[in-house]
């Protein structure tokens, strides 16, 4: 028989962090009697000695100064009204007297920020999903970073400074929280919500990004997190984001100067700054982005002496492409470099670099540079791209539209913005595939034809 609500979470108390609550069981003359207790500074289970005293405790105790009441059937643990919010006790006690007038059992607990920079989710067996600004039943929508637990629980670390209390055997399913501030019975950063035995067919993590957790802490900086996790060289970094408090990851170059890349929420090819040199990150944010809904974090990275620098994607046909120059990348990127020969060491690299990576994720893009004995990877994202060596999008169009690569990645989204719906375009100029160029062409969807001066 399965255990009730308030049942299961006296269980899940035992062994870890739960919220601060208190429950009741409606009796016969529709009031309400006490069963469990959880409340920082009393012995489990105390007995407050009437709801009133009970709700007062518990609304000293929370963290936010609200509670919510939570309510359900006695033959049926799914949850029925739920009250959200209550600051005044005696709101508190007539909202938990009414429902107890229609049989309910009540969970009365401390409210719980959703939106305090941390994340909920779910570990079930050997997979971890959760997202920012929600409860746990986040797995439920689109848009979760969805990971293998070990790869999840390690990033988290690095993000919040701290490991989630989540041990759990394998054959389980958890919904938990974790948080900036102490939150909970026992005053720490990890909530357990729900608890269960699980059967052993577990889903499989999708990996997919950019989800609602990459967007919280910037694309670039989730990308260089499963880069620092699987091994493979990342500069040493330090995010200072919108959200969350900074963080630091990757290791050191060997240089003492640094870049400062701005992080958008998703990919914008050459939109935001990128500057060799320290700058006032927050100053940065504000200028460019006074709405604050586009940049997420800034990113502050140790440079690398470039000897030479580039990026690789996958094309249509499923090959590695590798396109790179000697020295810094950043003319490369733009579209003002073209593309040059590179030693085959360069290119061994490089291919290692992509089969370690594609072995765990699938095809994969990324941003490189080399040291002349280390291969760095500055940039990271997942998929493979439409594009072969004469087409950087493939389709017809009813109109074709002329674009000068000279002209630039500030004219070329303009000339996007502008395009007709019904519009191809065709490069005139030599670009490189990788280029950032290419990369926002390839964002805007639009059929495009690689048109060579040669």
């Amino acid at each position: 028989m399965s255990l009730r609500k308030d049942q299961s979470l006296d269980k899940l108390a035992r062994t870890g962090n739960v919220a601060q609550f208190v429950s009741f069981a409606p009796l016969a003359d529709g009031s309400l009697r006490q069963q469990y207790s959880r409340v920082t500074g009393f012995a489990p289970n105390h007995d407050f000695g009437s709801l009133a005293s009970a709700l007062k405790v518990l609304l000293r105790y929370s963290v936010d100064g609200t509670i919510n009441l939570r309510s359900y059937a006695p033959d049926s643990p799914r949850s029925r009204e739920f009250v959200y919010g209550i600051a005044r006790l005696e709101d508190a006690v007539a909202a938990a007297e009414r429902l107890a007038g229609e049989g309910l059992f009540v969970i009365a607990n401390e409210t719980v920020d959703i939106n305090d920079g941390g994340v909920s989710g779910v570990i079930q067996g050997n997979i971890i999903e959760f997202a920012p600004d929600d409860t746990p039943r986040c797995v439920e929508k689109p848009g979760v970073a969805s990971l293998p637990r070990a790869w999840g629980l390690a990033l988290l670390k690095t993000v919040y400074g701290f490991r989630p209390d989540t041990e759990t055997p394998d054959d389980s399913r958890l919904e938990f929280s974790i948080h900036p501030k102490p939150r909970g019975w026992k005053r720490s950063h990890t909530l357990a919500w729900e608890y269960e035995e699980t059967e052993d067919n577990y889903p499989s993590p999708t990996f997919a990004w950019p989800n609602r957790f990459s967007r919280h802490i910037g694309d670039k900086a989730f990308g260089l997190l499963i880069a620092d996790y699987l091994g493979l060289p990342v500069p040493k970094t330090t995010v200072f984001g919108r959200r969350v408090a900074p963080f630091a990851f990757g290791r050191p170059t060997g240089s003492l100067e640094v870049w400062i890349r701005t992080c958008p929420h998703e990919p914008d090819p050459g939109r935001y700054t990128t500057r060799k040199g320290w700058t006032d990150p927050f100053k940065l944010m504000a200028v460019e982005d006074r709405d604050h809904d586009a940049i997420a974090s800034v990113l502050c990275q140790a440079a690398v002496p470039a000897l030479y620098s580039g990026a690789s994607i996958v094309t249509i046909d499923h090959e590695l492409l590798i396109e790179g120059r000697s020295g810094e990348g950043d003319g490369l990127m733009l579209g003002k470099d073209r593309p040059e020969d590179l030693p085959p060491a360069i290119l061994g690299d490089v291919e290692k670099a992509f089969q370690r990576l594609s072995k765990e994720l699938g095809p994969v893009r990324f941003e490189w540079v080399h040291d002349g004995q280390l291969l760095w990877i500055v940039q990271l994202h997942r998929g493979e791209t439409q594009t072969s060596s004469t087409v950087l999008v493939p389709g017809d169009a009813a109109q074709w539209r002329s674009f000068s690569a000279s002209d630039g990645l500030e004219a070329l989204r303009a000339f996007l913005t502008e395009l007709p719906t019904d519009a191809g375009v065709t490069i005139n100029g030599d670009i490189g595939l990788t280029s950032h160029l290419a990369d926002l062409i390839r964002k805007a969807q639009r059929p495009a034809r690689l048109m060579s001066d040669a």
